[in-house]
C-alpha cells in the first residue's frame, strides 16, 4: 500500500492541472474566441475552427503536442509538430493549397477585363506601407517583409514566406492574415464607403464578354512562363496555382480538378490550421510583439483596401465605359470574400447592381499580385 503512494503523487504532479497558469486560460479564451467565430458568425470557418482548437490543444500544460527530443534514432517529434515540419517549414502545404484554389477559381472575368489587372496591383500597396512600417518601428528587412505581406490578405502566402525568411514570426503572422481574411465583411465596407460617394457605388459595369475554352486553357501557361521568369521564387506558388487551374480548364482529367478542390484542399487545411494554432503557445504569444504584428497587419489591410478603390477612381477619369470602384477593394486577395462584399455593398446602393463577377477580376489578380509580392521579398532579402 504504501508503496503505491509515490506513484499516487507522480500522476497526480503529472496532471495538467497543477501546470496551469493564467496565460493559458488567456490562450483558452482566444482559441474559444476563433472556435465562436467559426461555428456562430461563420466566419472562415474552414480554417478558424482548426486553427482554434490548434491553439487550445498547444495551451494545455504537460499535451505532447508541438514538442521535438533528441533521441537516439534521432529528432522525436510529437503529433503536430509532423504536420508543422513536414508541411509548413517545408513549404508543402502552402503549395498544395494554392493548387486546390487554382482548381476552384474562374480566371474568365480577368481574361475579360485585363484591367482589372491594375487593381489587384494597386491593392498590394499596403503590404509596402507595411514593409517600410515594420522597419521603422524596428523589425529587420525578412521579418518587415513577413508581416507586410498580410495586406495581402492571403493566408498561404503569407506561411510560404514567413516560413522562409522569419519563422519565429509565423504564429502571429498567420494569425492576423487569416483573422483579417475572416473579418472582411467587417473592416472594408466602412473604408470602401467613406472612399466612394453613392452615385460611384451606383455606377452599372456591361456584362462581360464570353471567354472561350482556348482562353482559359492558354492563360495558365503564359501565367506561368512570364510570372516565373520575371519572379523565379514566385515559381512553387504560382506554378501549383497554374497546374490546378489547367486541371480545372482542360476538361480532361476531372478527377485529378476534383481531388485538387475537395479532398486534397480539405486535408491540408486541417493540417495548416492545427499546425497555424499549435504555434501560438502562451509562453511565445503573449508579448508585446505579436500584438504589434496583428496591428501592423489590420494597417496593411486597410492600406490595400484604399489602395484598390482609390486606383478604380484614377482609372476612371480616362476610361470611357467607368469602373465601378467597389470592385478596387477586391483585389486584396481573399478569395471570394473579398468579391462578395463589393457585391453586397453595390447592392446597398442599387439593388439591381450585380458586381459579383466584375469583382472576380481584381480578387484573382489579387491573389496572383502577392505571390509576385511573397517572389519579389525573396529575390532581395533570402
Amino acid at each position: 500500500m504504501t508503496e503505491s503512494f509515490p506513484l499516487l503523487n507522480q500522476i497526480i504532479f503529472n496532471t495538467g492541472f497543477l501546470h496551469l497558469q493564467i496565460n493559458h486560460v488567456i490562450m483558452w479564451i482566444i482559441a474559444f474566441t476563433f472556435i465562436y467565430l467559426a461555428i456562430k458568425k461563420g466566419f472562415e470557418p474552414l480554417l478558424l475552427l482548426p486553427i482554434g482548437f490548434g491553439i487550445l490543444l498547444v495551451n494545455l500544460p504537460l499535451a505532447p503536442i508541438m514538442g521535438i527530443t533528441e533521441g537516439a534514432e534521432g529528432p522525436q517529434r510529437e503529433l503536430i509538430r509532423w504536420f508543422y515540419d513536414f508541411g509548413i517549414a517545408s513549404e508543402i502545404i502552402p503549395c498544395l493549397i494554392f493548387m486546390g484554389v487554382g482548381a476552384l477559381t474562374d480566371f474568365g472575368p480577368l481574361i475579360a477585363n485585363p484591367k482589372t489587372l491594375l487593381l489587384g496591383a494597386a491593392a498590394q500597396f499596403g503590404v509596402y506601407i507595411a514593409f517600410f512600417g515594420s522597419i521603422m518601428f524596428g523589425f529587420s528587412l525578412q521579418e518587415a517583409a513577413s508581416i507586410g505581406i498580410i495586406g495581402g490578405a492571403d493566408g498561404p502566402t503569407c506561411i510560404y514566406l514567413t516560413s522562409k525568411l522569419a519563422p519565429q514570426l509565423l504564429g502571429a503572422n498567420a494569425l492576423a492574415a487569416y483573422s483579417y481574411m475572416a473579418m472582411v465583411p467587417l473592416i472594408q465596407p466602412p473604408i470602401m464607403r467613406l472612399l466612394t460617394t453613392k452615385a460611384e457605388r451606383k455606377i452599372r459595369m456591361k456584362q462581360m464578354r464570353p471567354v472561350s475554352k482556348t482562353e482559359k486553357i492558354v492563360f495558365p501557361l503564359i501565367g506561368t512562363i512570364l510570372i516565373c521568369m520575371i519572379v523565379p521564387p514566385a515559381a512553387p506558388l504560382i506554378g501549383m496555382m497554374f497546374l490546378g487551374n489547367l486541371f480545372r480548364e482542360s476538361g480532361v482529367v476531372e478527377r485529378l480538378s476534383h481531388a485538387a478542390q475537395n479532398e486534397l484542399l480539405n486535408i491540408v487545411t486541417i493540417f495548416l490550421g492545427l499546425a497555424v494554432g499549435a504555434t501560438m503557445n502562451a509562453d511565445k504569444f503573449l508579448k508585446p510583439q505579436p500584438i504589434f504584428i496583428f496591428f501592423l497587419g489590420l494597417a496593411a489591410f486597410a492600406f490595400g483596401t484604399a489602395s484598390g478603390v482609390l486606383m478604380a477612381k484614377g482609372m476612371n477619369l480616362f476610361l470611357k465605359e467607368k469602373i465601378n470602384p467597389l470592385i478596387g477593394s477586391a483585389g486584396v486577395s481573399a478569395v471570394p470574400m473579398a468579391a462578395r462584399v463589393s457585391q453586397v455593398e453595390g447592392q446597398k446602393a442599387d439593388k439591381h447592381n450585380f458586381l459579383l463577377m466584375h469583382a472576380m477580376g481584381p480578387n484573382v489578380a489579387g491573389v496572383i499580385g502577392t505571390a509576385i509580392a511573397a517572389g519579389l521579398f525573396l529575390t532581395m532579402l533570402k
